[in-house]
């Protein structure tokens, strides 16, 4: 056997170890997990001290969980309450027990609906000022509404962009329109959780038992390098198995599509069966408290996960415009005849632009992930990438990095004025308007059809 054959299968052995992995560690989580008193609702509450500046426990506190039952705050102003099972679970607070002189910082907010995973505790947040409470936004348009906003919108384009670069990259070396893209999105999500709670040991771990650290999980970015490695391997496995050979074979690039669909369907089915249906957090970072920016607040984990996104893709950037690979692939992206005749590897290329994809959107998955991990959450959001990579122009890396950005400001920023249900259509009528007026896109380049 040749040491290029002994090679793609280590990688293939390698790939499924993985998936049986996670299938054994993940599927026996849930079959442990299911201790009805291991999940609940908790918090502290706390105010600032008008005087001292010091943060004051708020005790005695009613915190009501919608038919489940009650619970008070202690001298430290924590609270606990259990539920039956995991789900949605509306959480309000008893504003008739605050201290004299304390109030909501957000009325709005109060109740508020939490949702409880197996075997975990669901932090909920009830900030408090000391003095009078902000006035209600509810339909209202403020500056400090607007900024939030624009800063949430710039969140998701960043997160949107990674996911829609892959996409791109991929339809650009190979013509192809991939639409099981989102599924490796949902992927790196996935692998990422499993290798958070179960480390190592749901790669090999099945086999024997581990000592720690192989034996349990690892921290999150550890564990989010190894969920975009597994993405990689993933979208190497895909394109070597599949549609390297549908090309070869000549399989028209409709029929290919067609197979993506299907391939979709097929992986969200593998996720809901090894992941369950409820939705579940990382184990770490799954709560933290927001810091003040100006008028925008967002947690620690977002401001670090927003700058990560933009350092990635300026990586990216760099590496199409400054490496030799990274210059074939735009190469290849232009025109794949040509760059075949100057000697360049194209295949190779194209199995590296997979390799990159996936990786790029398991990162995205890892980040969306940070909030809650769902089993179907790239078809969630497929269309947003879709709309992120037509706006952009199709086959155009850094057009789809600015259609993700205009994607993710327009979606928040249109719940100004309608409702945040319907938030995702307004996407798909910017992409709409957009393409009348420009229909290659807003950095696409217009060609002769014909």
């Amino acid at each position: 056997m040749h040491t290029g054959t002994r090679w793609h299968y280590t990688l293939l052995i390698a790939l499924l170890a993985t998936l049986a992995g996670a299938f054994v560690g993940t599927t026996a989580a849930a079959q442990s997990d299911t201790d009805p008193n291991d999940a609940g609702v908790f918090g502290q509450l706390s105010f600032e001290d008008e005087e001292s500046g010091e943060d004051v426990p708020a005790a005695g506190v009613t915190i009501e969980v919608e038919g489940v039952g009650s619970a008070e705050t202690d001298e430290n102003g924590e609270f606990r309450i259990a539920v039956p099972e995991p789900g949605n679970y509306i959480v309000a607070l008893d504003v008739e027990t605050l201290p004299d002189g304390v109030n909501l910082r957000n009325p709005d907010a109060n109740p508020l609906e939490a949702t409880v995973n197996q075997g975990r505790d669901r932090r909920v947040l009830f900030p408090l000022v000391f003095g009078e409470a902000e006035e209600s936004t509810v339909g209202a348009i403020t500056f400090r509404r607007v900024a939030q906003l624009t800063a949430e919108g710039l969140k998701q384009g960043l997160y949107l962009a990674m996911a829609a670069i892959g996409l791109t990259l991929i339809f650009g070396t190979t013509g192809l329109v991939n639409f099981a893209h989102a599924e490796l999105v949902t992927f790196g999500m996935l692998s990422t959780y499993f290798f958070n709670f179960y480390g190592l040991a749901g790669v090999i771990g099945f086999l024997a038992p581990l000592p720690p650290p192989f034996g349990g999980g690892v921290n999150l970015a550890l564990a989010a390098v190894l969920g975009m490695l597994s993405g990689a391997l993933l979208g190497w496995a895909l394109n070597r198995f599949i549609f390297r050979g549908a090309r070869r074979a000549g399989v028209s690039l409709i029929a290919q599509m067609v197979m993506t669909i299907g391939l979709s369907i097929v992986m969200r089915y593998v996720f809901v069966y090894v992941f369950r249906g409820a939705p579940r957090s990382f184990g770490d970072y799954a709560a933290q408290r927001a810091i003040s920016l100006g008028p925008v607040e967002l947690t620690p984990k977002d401001l670090i996960a927003m700058g990560l996104s933009v350092l990635i893709l300026v990586g990216v950037a760099s590496y199409l415009e400054l490496t030799r690979m990274g210059k074939a692939m735009r190469a290849v992206s232009d025109n794949r005849d040509l760059a075949e005749s100057t000697g360049i590897d194209v295949e190779r290329v194209i199995s590296l632009v997979w390799m990159s994809g996936a990786a790029l959107a398991a990162a995205s998955g890892v980040f969306f992930g940070l909030d809650q991990t769902k089993w179907d959450f790239g078809f969630r959001i497929l269309l947003l990438i879709f709309a992120s990579v037509t706006l952009g122009g199709l086959g155009r890396p850094y057009g789809a990095l600015v259609g993700a950005l205009v994607v993710g400001l327009t979606i928040n920023l249109s719940t100004l004025v309608i409702d945040a249900e319907v938030k995702n259509m307004v996407a798909l009528l910017m992409m709409a308007l957009i393409l009348m007026f420009r229909p290659q896109g807003i950095l696409g380049r217009a060609e002769r059809i014909g």
